[in-house]
């Protein structure tokens, strides 16, 4: 019998090559260089228009994704289902598309960007090809093909990447080139990012196509899709309220911080540091991942609710680890970004913390997925979104950014609370609630001891750390080797 734990897990590595990696590739290369070529202001607007690719995509895939998951998993209409949705997909991201090319003026003046509206047209098509490709996608991870997943989207990036670093730095530094003189424009400056992003997304396109033909090889069925839609439109709201939660203060800092402030340099300084919990984001991004369809799989099995339970414990005791192992070095995750960044480090621990929340919210969803009952998921979203607003708006004039990473941390705890206590009625998981705090109190121990103690430049201070680092390893081995065993064993 297969450790159903380390296959999950497993998949969440195998995984983590399609979205590790390029993000890794991402923070590691476009980060530190955004941090070093732009002023703060201008990397603050590619921060904010970012956001709002955040609330489009949500809009544009409109609950789908999981949609797929809930009526392909265990079917034998598999390729109907793909078809329907897909096809779906890919008429409104056309309709959307061609919408905001038509309009990209009036929009780009409504969000303040009235001198570039090519901005929009080209955020539009990255958002539109984003959105209709998470299907194929979706299709690939159903079918457990993670190595083809990681390839396409490693090429995604390193095409990104690569244009980035030719038209940013590159192209400023020959200008009498031959070949820059007939693709490069300096005016055009930060939208570079953008067009980057566009061909790579083109590129992912064509990646995807073996994929996308095979859908329209079969006919949209009315009747799937109808039931796909009914089951999906809850998980739009909750999408639609989850996007408030994740971006929408990279929105509101722009208009609600004082023009004496500078809004958008400190935009700019909170979308840098917010950066550096990357390892965290890109690890509950991985879960999900992988997640989701193992979740749909395990749900007829006998032992399901045991088996999430345990998922749940070792998902939070992973992301302990990073959340310690990036604030005990701190100082050197910090090197990343451009010196002129670095005064908001201090909310790298709210933030990091705040995403590990957010991933056990969605460890959580399970119950509310599998009972059909993702009203109840929307409720919880849209009633931490309102939390976040209220944050957001009181207290961003006084407290700036730092209310935001703050807000992020009071939403997500408000919601994994009243999820669990709904779980409880309506699907009840036996998780370890006393175990799990426990792991979170001596995490948070092993945290301020470094903050009170260890920041000081002193010998042995980095041997300190790796000592409880360790320590916090040895703890939790001792006390999880028995259920590793039991799952390794059959039991």
């Amino acid at each position: 019998m297969k450790n159903p734990i380390k296959q999950l897990f497993g998949q969440t590595a195998v995984y983590g090559l399609g979205i590790v990696l390029p993000r890794v590739l991402n923070y590691l290369l476009l980060t530190p260089f955004y941090t070093r070529i732009f002023q703060r202001a201008e990397y603050g607007i590619i921060t904010e228009l970012y956001a709002y690719v955040v609330f489009l995509l949500v809009i544009l895939t409109y609950g789908m994704e999981t949609g797929y998951f809930r009526y392909a998993s265990g079917s034998d209409q598999k390729e109907k289902v793909y078809s329907s949705v897909l096809t779906s997909l890919f008429v409104t991201s056309a309709l959307f598309i061609g919408a905001a090319v038509l309009w990209s003026e009036s929009l780009g003046s409504w969000m303040g960007y009235g001198q570039n509206p090519e901005y929009i047209r080209w955020l539009a098509m990255i958002v539109g090809i984003d959105a209709f490709t998470a299907i194929p996608f979706a299709r690939i991870r159903l079918h457990n093909r993670a190595v083809k997943y990681a390839v396409i989207r490693v090429a995604e990036v390193a095409v990104n990447i690569l244009l980035n670093l030719f038209f940013l730095y590159y192209c400023p530094r020959h200008p009498g080139s031959e070949l820059v003189s007939m693709v490069y424009m300096e005016e055009i400056g930060v939208g570079y990012v953008l067009i980057s992003n566009l061909v790579a997304s083109l590129c992912k396109l064509i990646l995807l196509s073996g994929e996308i033909i095979t859908a329209f090889r079969q006919r949209m069925d009315p009747v799937i899709l109808r039931k796909v839609l009914k089951y999906s439109y809850p998980l739009l709201i909750a999408g639609l309220a989850g996007t408030v939660n994740e971006a929408l203060d990279r929105v509101l800092l722009k208009h609600l911080l004082p023009l004496d402030q500078s809004p958008m340099e400190q935009l700019g300084i909170y979308g840098a540091n917010y950066k550096m919990a990357v390892l965290m984001t890109l690890f509950v991004q991985m879960f999900k991942y992988a997640a989701e369809p193992f979740f749909f799989s395990k749900s007829s099995d006998k032992n399901a609710k045991q088996l999430y339970a345990d998922v749940m414990t070792f998902f939070v005791v992973a992301g302990l680890f990073i959340f310690l192992m990036v604030n005990l070095y701190l100082d050197y995750f910090i090197l990343f970004i451009g010196e002129n960044f670095r005064e908001g480090v201090h909310i790298v621990p709210v933030i990091l913390l705040a995403n590990l929340i957010m991933g056990i919210f969605f460890s959580l969803s399970i119950w509310y997925k599998l009972t059909n009952k993702t009203l109840y998921g929307a409720v919880l979203v849209i009633a931490g979104a309102l939390v976040t607003v209220i944050v957001n708006v009181l207290f961003i004039p006084k407290y700036g950014y730092s209310a935001s990473a703050w807000g992020h941390l009071l939403a997500y705890s408000l919601m994994v609370v009243f999820s669990y206590l709904w779980s409880r009625k309506h699907y009840a998981v036996p998780y370890r609630i006393r175990r799990i705090m426990a792991y979170i109190f001596l995490a948070m121990m092993i945290f301020f001891i470094n903050q009170l103690f260890l920041q000081d430049a002193f010998r042995w201070k980095e041997i300190i750390r790796l000592a409880l680092l360790m320590l916090f390893g040895g703890i939790i081995y001792l006390r999880e080797k028995d259920t590793l065993n039991a799952y390794k064993y059959g039991g």
